[in-house]
């Protein structure tokens, strides 16, 4: 009895023997058009950015390429590389999976949080009321505020000021970036100065565009890529293979 099967439903990508499409967007025009931003934007949204969109989501790129090697990923990417000589794509794979809710996924969490809060505002209310409501219900139930701290820049995070300034100039801020700018000054009211971070900005600006809080983090994972690559090269080509070794202190019984 000859069994079938049902095939994969996409409307991302085709190809025949001659063309290859991305969203009906023939490849090769692509290639000799757009940017590599375009493609991201347009593989996940099924349109090609505006001109004021592709800018905004380079700078994100940009800003999130790397942040040095004791982040999370780039620890993990450069361990695995330190006993793994032949294998780039392990490392880099590695960098991803150290990325999750605390490393890299804070910006879903405030992408939720914002659309939530907004969805919920009351007519006529006022940012500032808004998010006075939501943060002390953030703290009533003991959260950590998402999209705001930072370990390094205690005071001002230095990207945030540079995307919601190009945000501003190329038309995008919107309810997203006044909702946590409202949030930030009421933190600094009931709790101390928690500047805007990163994952913040990033959250309140992909909010704006008009992109889901998934995508925030596919986009993070993307650009981190990058960083980690980088990484991984330089562990390969300046250090000497196992040189990363954990101190470890053995607190268990002692030997019977």
């Amino acid at each position: 009895m000859t069994q079938s099967f049902e095939p994969w439903n996409t409307s991302i990508s085709n190809a025949d023997a001659d063309h290859l499409w991305i969203r009906g967007h023939d490849v090769t025009e692509l290639m000799a058009s757009a940017t590599f931003t375009d493609t991201i934007f347009l593989l996940h949204h099924s349109r090609l950015p505006t001109a004021g969109e592709r800018r905004v989501l380079d700078a994100i790129l940009i800003g999130v390429a790397d942040h040095g090697p004791g982040s999370p990923s780039a620890a993990a990417a450069r361990l695995v590389a330190s006993g793994s000589r032949q294998a780039p794509e392990a490392a880099i794979a590695a960098g991803v999976l150290a990325i999750g809710d605390v490393h890299g996924g804070a910006c879903m969490s405030a992408m939720q949080w914002i659309a939530d809060a907004l969805a919920a505002r009351e007519t006529n209310a006022t940012m500032e009321t808004v998010a006075e409501r939501c943060v002390r219900e953030s703290l009533a139930r003991g959260e950590r505020v998402a999209g705001f701290g930072h370990r390094v820049h205690r005071e001002i995070d230095p990207r945030t000021d540079v995307l919601i300034g190009l945000a501003r100039e190329n038309g995008i801020e919107g309810d997203g970036v006044a909702f946590m700018r409202a949030v930030e000054r009421e933190l600094e009211k009931l709790v101390k100065l928690l500047p805007l971070n990163i994952d913040g900005v990033l959250a309140a600006v992909l909010h704006d565009i008009g992109c889901s809080p998934l995508f925030s983090k596919c986009l993070f994972i993307i650009g981190r890529v990058a960083g980690l690559s980088a990484q991984v090269a330089e562990e390969y080509e300046q250090e000497r293979p196992m040189r990363i070794r954990i101190p470890v202190r053995y607190s268990g019984p002692a030997p019977r």
